[in-house]
């Protein structure tokens, strides 16, 4: 079992609370964007397929970096990696907002990407070793994922109205006050730590294995644009795969490796990167199609939007909490099965009834039903990829799963907008053909979470017994001790 940190705060509520707030951050970040792509496209003259960067910028940065930004979390202490990432989010948010070029706002998007790339390992590292595996932390998990559901509920409402009162600049105005608030909240709350791994910094490992990853993101997001078969797109697969094998070779060898390849003997983890991955391919892609079927096709205004998503958004926070709860009760493996079966079932049926004339009222159903299974998938693949790895390992296993879920979101919503556009949902101005082309990415978010239940089954089965709380009867590692003494320590 891995262990937690002997050293936990006294105001450890505080602390999840804050913690919990950073997720929120990260949820309204991505998600208040989409509300507002339509206006940055006319204010900034975006080209249709150029759009999308402004939301896969930041995947493309925050999928690449994550590795190197949780290893670095265990290198230099989580409580610095806190802080950077809020920093990061708070001047790029800055930067965004004041942008008057589309290649400036991409920027300010990727620097936000980097930041989440030390934000997030760090803020799910500090939760799995603050809090006892189990119980314990599967109650914590639903209070981050939670926070995260809400961040998606408030970056919602939050994108229609700032951008319908004050205009798409308002979007990233807010997170300066929000990140800005959490640094330095964090600075006096959050206790200071040590590093938990031991030896030097992989320089070569960090070098190669970010550029790799950034450059296969890369190529998965231009290629839909560029084509397939693009000088740009091959060269960036080819150097991936090339200095991918070199960080393999680099890792194998090294004192001190960035990413110790022994974690990936660990199933869970290895199979809970397969399930973040897709994960944000699926569900988490399907909020930029919602948002070009009401704005566009229904003529939602950004306001309207913004409400629309209340119902999905306030879904999934509630399945959040849900997850947590049933992994507790019925195991990881059961509640994820679960999960996917209510995403699945409602994606269908959203499929069948999208239409140009179908009410909201219409569509809610499988909205509320896919959401809540959404919430639930979210909050227990982070259990169970977290199981098992060390607290010296926690910073770095975070950035796999959390790579895992970004990478996904980049290639997910590439691959989906190909499938739409040769649907007919491209540069069309014809409200039928992208309705078509709507619809048919819906089908193959379906798909994809169908897939997922095969990668679910390489989850190791529930032991006998695995309902019971082991915050009450399994020691923490290196001691006599119940984990439940640690509370008082």
């Amino acid at each position: 079992m891995s262990g937690i940190n002997s050293t936990r705060p006294r105001h450890l509520g505080a602390v999840l609370a804050l913690l919990a707030f950073a997720q929120m951050i990260i949820a309204i970040d991505y998600n208040i964007v989409f509300v507002s792509l339509p206006e940055i496209g006319d204010k900034l003259g975006f080209g249709a397929q150029d759009l999308q960067w402004v939301v896969s910028a930041y995947a493309v940065a925050f999928g690449g970096f994550l590795l190197l930004g949780g290893r670095a979390t265990d290198l230099f202490g989580r409580k610095r990696m806190f802080v950077l990432g809020l920093f990061l989010y708070a001047a790029s948010s800055l930067a965004g907002g004041l942008a008057e070029e589309p290649w400036l706002l991409i920027a300010a998007r990727a620097v936000q990407g980097l930041g989440g790339a030390f934000l997030a390992p760090a803020t799910l590292s500090l939760v799995t070793t603050l809090f006892a595996e189990g119980a314990e932390r599967n109650r914590a998990l639903s209070v981050w994922g939670g926070a995260g559901g809400s961040g998606m509920v408030l970056g919602s409402i939050l994108g229609g109205l700032l951008t319908d009162a004050f205009g798409w600049p308002s979007v990233f105005y807010v997170n300066v006050l929000l990140a800005g608030a959490a640094m330095f909240v964090a600075m006096s709350l959050l206790p200071d730590d040590k590093p938990q791994a031991g030896g030097g910094f992989d320089l070569p490992g960090a070098i190669t294995g970010t550029v790799a990853s950034t450059l296969f993101v890369f190529a998965l997001v231009q290629g839909p644009e560029a084509g397939w078969g693009s000088a740009q797109v091959l060269a960036a697969l080819g150097v991936a795969v090339l200095t991918f094998a070199l960080f393999l070779v680099i890792e194998s060898r090294s004192a001190a490796p960035m990413v110790p390849l022994r974690l990936f003997g660990n199933r869970n983890l290895s199979t809970g990167a397969g399930i973040t991955f897709l994960f944000m391919a699926t569900f988490g892609a399907l909020a930029y199609f919602l948002t070009q079927y009401w704005q566009i096709v229904q003529g939602y205004s950004a306001w309207t939007t913004g409400f629309a998503f209340v119902l999905p958004s306030g879904s999934v926070l509630i399945g959040t909490i849900v997850g947590g709860k049933w992994a507790t009760k019925f195991g990881v493996r059961n509640t994820l099965f679960i999960g996917l079966t209510m995403g699945l079932v409602g994606t269908v049926v959203l499929a069948l009834t999208l239409g140009q004339d179908a009410s909201y009222g219409v569509i809610a159903p499988s909205l509320f039903v896919l959401s809540l299974g959404q919430g639930i998938v979210f909050t227990t693949m982070f259990a169970a990829a977290t199981t098992g790895v060390e607290a010296a390992d926690q910073g770095i296993g975070s950035g796999i799963a959390t790579t895992g879920q970004q990478i996904g979101g980049a290639v997910g919503l590439a691959v989906l907008i190909a499938i739409a556009n040769a649907s007919g949902g491209g540069e069309t101005k014809d409200l039928g053909e992208l309705m078509d082309g709507v619809t048919t990415a819906t089908w193959a978010i379906a798909v994809g979470i169908a897939l997922t239940f095969l990668v679910v089954l390489n989850f190791k089965k529930p032991a006998a017994g695995d309902h019971v709380d082991p915050s009450e009867t399994e020691p923490v590692a290196g001691t006599a001790e119940p984990v439940q003494a640690s509370r008082t320590a």
